[in-house]
């Protein structure tokens, strides 16, 4: 990855839908070298997607959770495996600190959030985690 495909991400990471012209036009290149571009951070899978970004409040009736969660000796990959294949789990994260791993948790009632919660609780390896339900979002 050189200067310009981290311009062409960055530019992304703004607006994903932003026309392959416009993008050219921005980073000073040809819409054919943008396309060529693309297609390669893609086949890479440097961009393995693209998506679409709500406003916090967009969801008001969803309750959101944040999960730090502690790993029991060295079996971070199979924890990390498990905790993607779990459909509550919006987002996860490695960390350092307290935490080995911070999930994002998303589910549509107070009942299937204690389910999200008891499923990850089973998962082999994990030694102890802590959730906190998110409030309010300011920025």
């Amino acid at each position: 990855m050189d200067d310009t495909d981290r311009e062409l991400i960055s530019l992304l990471r703004k607006d994903a839908r932003m026309p392959v012209a416009t993008l050219a036009a921005k980073l000073g290149v040809s819409r054919g070298t943008v396309d060529n571009r693309l297609r390669k951070l893609e086949d890479e899978q440097v961009i393995v997607g693209y998506t679409v970004r709500l406003k916090p409040d967009a969801e008001p009736d969803r309750i959101r959770a944040w999960m730090g969660v502690l790993v029991d000796g060295n079996q971070t990959r199979a924890v990390i495996a498990s905790l993607l294949g779990e459909p509550g789990v919006e987002a996860l994260h490695d960390t350092n600190g307290r935490w080995d791993l911070l999930a994002e948790l998303r589910a549509d009632t107070m009942a299937d959030l204690s389910q999200v919660l008891e499923r990850i609780r089973l998962i082999k390896g994990i030694a102890n985690t802590e959730t906190s339900i998110l409030l309010a979002t300011y920025r």
